[in-house]
């Protein structure tokens, strides 16, 4: 597994100093000028998942990827199976990043549309299509939901995720598993066990929302399905009686580190930044030093 590790990124198996150590991070194409701003605040090779919108341009999003790795991170584009065209419209992204920003790992979505706008229904067509491992990745991404899926039972979700993991496997790359963002971190370590439970060892970024206004907070949860119940909330610090000002994920970092032991496997955390690069950044350096990391 160590060598599996390493793909996934070269420092994995170091032993980590601390809940924040060896944290990942995720933009969109149009961030890319609040990623260069704040790169002085983030770790050498740190892994910078690109997000794959509708409305954006392949050339921004190359671009984007290309300006992660120049300052030294480690891009990880997204490729959203339902929103890509044709054969030549995905090979033909994953042949730029693979060229221009030397990619070697990549993470895959379904997307949000109903219906495929190209050939690809589904995270396990792009995987199949054997493109990845043709352009030198060493490692696929999928996405894990500690609280259910929308369009999917619970069985069907877990029959879909260790079917994707196995299948990146046996093509000879590693397979790791970001999580959506989460309010309940009870849920989360939940998932966690039973994920190891069922045999599914591979590494797991778990979602943590960067701090933000909390309309904003909420107003993401709803567009992705993410559980914001008043008790949740309550647990994460957030009360429904007051709605103004900002929230940071303190609490939930902090359950995670208690929390997480042998049993929940490998695990890192990813950083949403929905209220901006370096306020996320500002945030996990002010944790660092509070707890001594």
């Amino acid at each position: 597994m160590a060598k599996a590790a390493e793909l996934i990124h070269p420092n994995w198996d170091k032993a980590p100093a601390g809940i924040t150590d060896g944290f990942s991070l995720e933009m969109t194409a149009k961030d890319e000028g609040s990623l260069r701003e704040a790169a002085p605040l983030i770790p050498a090779d740190t892994p910078v998942a690109i997000t794959y919108l509708p409305g954006e341009e392949l050339a921004a999003r190359v671009a984007a990827t290309v300006a992660v790795r120049e300052l030294g991170f480690e891009p990880m584009p997204h490729f959203s199976a339902r929103r890509i065209t044709s054969e030549d419209d995905f090979e033909g992204y994953l042949k730029a990043v693979v060229e221009q920003a030397g990619v070697k790992r990549c993470f895959i979505v379904a997307g949000d549309p109903p219906e495929p706008q190209g050939p690809y229904w589904d995270t396990m067509a792009l995987i199949k299509t054997g493109a990845f491992e043709r352009s030198g990745v060493q490692a696929i991404g999928v996405g894990g939901h500690p609280e259910g899926h929308p369009n999917m039972t619970e069985a069907e979700c877990w029959a879909v995720l260790d079917a994707k993991v196995r299948e990146i496997e046996a093509r000879g790359m590693a397979a790791l598993i970001v999580t959506q963002f989460s309010f309940d971190p009870d849920a989360c370590l939940a998932w966690l066990k039973e994920l190891r439970a069922r045999g599914i060892e591979c590494p797991v970024r778990m979602g943590v929302p960067g701090p933000a206004g909390i309309k904003r907070l909420l107003a993401y949860a709803a567009r992705c399905g993410v559980g914001a119940s008043t008790a949740v909330l309550k647990k994460y610090g957030i009360s429904v009686t007051n709605l103004l000002g900002t929230a940071g994920p303190d609490k939930l970092v902090n359950q995670f580190a208690r929390g997480l032991g042998d049993e929940h496997g490998r695990v890192r955390l990813h950083f949403y930044p929905f209220g901006g690069m370096t306020k996320t950044l500002e945030w996990i350096q002010e944790y660092n030093v509070k707890h001594g990391i």
